[in-house]
């Protein structure tokens, strides 16, 4: 059963992801530079002057998985069932490069509407055996023991339609300037 690292690994997986459907894609010859993916809050992203080709996935909502039923395991601790709701966000300075990113990026994420549990496991194994980005070896160690690719039920990434409301709502509450997004939903993740 997935540990309380699964929501980081899921994250992590859906990083790698679109870093690799980017470079597959060939993205950089198409809007000149070098893109960019982080997961990092949309305030942590320089804008501006020093603006970069740069696709963001930011989990800005858990919620419970309205339909888990209660489930105990052999050790009667409660399986808890989560939704993760993600903004993914396209930057750069040139005309054109964020319409690109995002239309990459939606379908990159739209090949994978489920996650298997053998790319999931191979992906985060990968992950922790390699150097990405300056992030801690341990850290990435550690999110490959969550066991995220042993839970029962598969995760399933799904887009989610935002109204233009609850999207000023939430780079409101960021404090952070609009930019365009698509938002999704992984549905759901076991932790216990």
């Amino acid at each position: 059963m997935s540990s309380a690292l699964a929501i980081a690994s899921v994250t992590a997986f859906l990083k790698n992801l679109l870093e690799n459907g980017l470079v597959d894609e060939g993205i950089n010859a198409s809007i000149g530079g070098d893109a960019v993916v982080s997961a990092l809050p949309p305030d942590r992203i320089t804008t501006g002057t020093d603006e970069r080709p740069q696709l963001n996935l930011f989990l800005h909502q858990v919620t419970p998985h309205t339909g888990l039923r209660p489930r105990e395991r052999s050790d009667r601790r409660a399986l808890l069932g989560l939704d993760l709701h993600y903004l993914l966000t396209a930057y750069g300075a040139q005309d054109f490069q964020i319409e690109i990113l995002l239309g990459y990026a939606a379908q990159v994420m739209n090949r994978t509407p489920i996650v298997r549990r053998d790319v999931l496991r191979s992906t985060l194994s990968t992950l922790a055996s390699s150097d990405n980005g300056g992030i801690p070896t341990p850290t990435l160690q550690a999110l490959t023991s969550c066991d995220l690719d042993t839970q029962v039920d598969q995760i399933e990434v799904r887009p989610q339609y935002l109204n233009g409301e609850e999207l000023s709502r939430i780079w409101s509450a960021l404090q952070a300037r609009y930019r365009p997004s698509l938002a999704y939903k992984v549905s759901m993740v076991l932790i216990g």
